[in-house]
């Protein structure tokens, strides 16, 4: 393994530089902007110079840290971390002129930086603008630190204390662009990383089996890189499939169980009773590949999903608005219509545990516990008449000895059965409700952590149903749904649904095989950016405010965390209704700097005009 390149910048007497020269398996690069007549004049400076030299460590005078690749020849601009100690345009330089600093210096070290390289800058309290600064300054009246390196692609990783006084023979100088002290109590050491790039808005296409036709389908925008992603393959080390094994693992050792996750489709098509059209993602299939009317009729418990699902280019087809005609297809909203269709076939045999699991699709407003897709385990368990109860309570026994068993995460879980009463809705999450429209629920299954969160009775992350409408009149079915990814989520500790999605692959590393830990953020306190938005809707139609939220996490790639309505007015005379909304663009996993807000802004403004059909204002 090579020599680690650490660049240092800024140096004011290069004691700093000293302190690090010497480290085994470091190479250091120490820096000024000054000459280097000008730099031996500050006190201690000529001595740590020498020693620097003397050490084998580089010192290089005169540079620009808006300009590094001027400096470095290609070869050697891999540095793997780059320390710019209390930077500072000099003089009495406001705020603004000290952020469009950092700013040219970030888009600088990204450009001399290792792929997996750090970025370590120093500041003192307040200056930064983040809640690790105690007190924290007023937002305009800080360098906004975070949201200025986004504009270069880095995230805020880790910020710890600057202890000056742990570092041998440092000494700060520079106050003013003087040979002065300055006080560095209470300073941070901000460390940014590189970000995963945005996510790329190209439309994409899928390919699937159904019946004995290969048809294609495009996935709609806010799904695009939810399709296919495996999370619950054998191979997979993410944390919903150590969910689901360890489960299926505990109700084994009260029932036999049988795994049935082979030919799910996909897609659903007709009607789907009781469900609202708009909640759902209505997908229009290439005409000349349509499946036969025979072929749709088997389709929703016969079509194979290819193993590799195969993504191509697409053109866009517009599907109109709350189409459910029979032979409308939809991306399955449930894994319970696969297990109704079965259940008419007998494939249920009293006794065994049946488990079906796999991706779920479901249009919902934004929301920090809504997801759009998600995993869902659903149970399948044929009982004697008159014995459910008894076994749902083994049922529910054994998923909560199972998921206490699970809280190596230092949480402790704390399940709460509750029967259903027809009066909670308003209580429910999304999950929930939506489920209520699938049919009549039994029980809801609530879970919190202790330490307890803000809901009361947690969150609800399953659903118990029975079902009478089995061919033998001596069994009854009883179906229990799980959301895979809130349990993983509130065991866990991941407070935002979008962090199980990331393509960042340091999510991934802190969940070895089978195993769950309490997770760390890798980007920590993201700025956030609040826009609005108003316009005329059509008069005499009704708006589909879900569409709304739908097209929103479409054209953002997921980075709306909130949609408020701000105002709603009838004008007189036209009867033309207004309504303005409150966005709020902010990103768990990547950089989102302010200009990158105002471009999503720009083009869901755009959108909301073709597709919604709305007059902006």
């Amino acid at each position: 393994m090579g020599l680690r390149r650490v660049l240092l910048l800024g140096e004011g007497n290069f004691s700093f530089a000293a302190s690090l020269c010497g480290a085994r398996g470091t190479h250091v690069v120490a820096t000024c902007y000054e000459s280097e007549e000008d730099a031996s004049r500050r006190g201690g400076a000529a001595r740590s110079i020498r020693r620097l030299r003397e050490s084998g460590a580089e010192v290089v005078f005169s540079v620009d840290c808006t300009k590094l690749k001027d400096y470095f020849s290609p070869e050697k601009r891999e540095f793997d971390c780059i320390y710019f100690n209390f930077p500072h345009c000099g003089r009495k330089a406001g705020v603004v002129k000290n952020r469009e600093l950092l700013a040219h210096f970030f888009r600088s070290s990204a450009e001399v930086l290792a792929e997996e390289g750090e970025v370590h800058v120093a500041l003192c309290n307040g200056q930064g603008g983040t809640p690790a600064d105690q007190p924290r300054r007023e937002w305009h009246n800080s360098w906004q630190i975070v949201a200025v390196a986004a504009g270069a692609g880095f995230i805020l990783s880790n910020v710890h204390p600057f202890n000056a006084e742990t570092i041998h023979g440092y000494k700060c100088t520079g106050y003013r662009s003087q040979d002065k002290s300055f006080c560095v109590e209470g300073a941070l050491n901000h460390i940014f990383t590189r970000s995963t790039p945005p996510l790329c808005f190209t439309p994409q296409s899928c390919k699937i089996q159904l019946g004995s036709q290969k048809v294609s389908f495009q996935v709609p925008q806010a799904l695009v890189d939810k399709m296919n992603r495996g999370f619950l393959e054998p191979n997979s080390n993410h944390p919903v499939r150590t969910v689901k094994e360890e489960l299926m693992a505990g109700l084994s050792q009260a029932f036999p169980v049988q795994d049935t996750d082979c030919c799910l489709s996909l897609l659903h098509h007709g009607h789907l009773e009781g469900v609202c059209p708009s909640s759902i993602f209505w997908i229009a299939l290439s005409p000349e590949e349509t499946p036969s009317t025979e072929e749709m009729s088997h389709g929703l418990a016969r079509a194979v999903l290819f193993s590799h699902v195969d993504f191509c280019q697409g053109t866009e087809k517009k599907v109109p608005e709350g189409c459910h005609s029979p032979g409308q297809f939809y991306l399955r909203p449930s894994l319970l219509p696969h297990a109704q269709a079965r259940m008419q076939e007998g494939a249920f045999p009293a006794g065994t545990l049946h488990v079906l699991s796999g991706p779920v699709f479901r249009k919902c407003r934004v929301t920090p516990h809504s997801m759009p897709v998600f995993h869902e385990v659903l149970i399948v368990l044929a009982v004697n008449r008159g014995a459910e109860s008894s076994c749902v309570q083994v049922l529910v026994n054994n998923i909560t000895s199972t998921i206490h068993s699970l809280h190596q995460t230092g949480l402790k879980p704390n399940i709460n059965l509750q029967e259903a009463t027809g009066s909670e809705t308003t209580e429910l999450n999304d999950f929930a409700a939506f489920e209520a429209q699938l049919g009549k629920i039994q029980y809801f299954i609530f879970m919190e952590t202790d330490p307890p969160g803000s809901c009361e009775k947690g969150s609800c992350v399953g659903v118990i149903r029975t079902s009478h409408e089995l061919a033998s009149s001596e069994l009854v079915l009883v179906f229990a749904s799980l959301n895979l990814d809130l349990l993983a989520m509130l065991l866990c500790g991941i407070s935002d649904w979008r962090m199980l999605w990331t393509p960042d692959t340091r999510f991934l590393r802190q969940f070895p095989r089978g195993q769950l830990r309490l997770f760390k953020s890798f980007s920590l306190y993201p700025p956030s950016y609040v826009h609005d938005v108003s316009f005329w809707v059509p008069e005499g139609e009704q708006f589909d405010e879900v569409a709304f939220h739908t097209l929103a996490r479409g054209v953002s790639g997921e980075m709306v965390v909130s949609i408020q309505l701000r105002d709603s007015f009838q004008q007189a005379g036209t009867g033309r209704r207004s309504l303005c909304y409150r966005l709020t663009f902010q990103s768990c996993d990547r950089a989102l700097s302010c200009r990158g807000a105002a471009e999503m802004q720009l083009r869901l403004r755009e959108e909301i005009q073709r597709q919604l059909g709305v007059t902006l204002r």
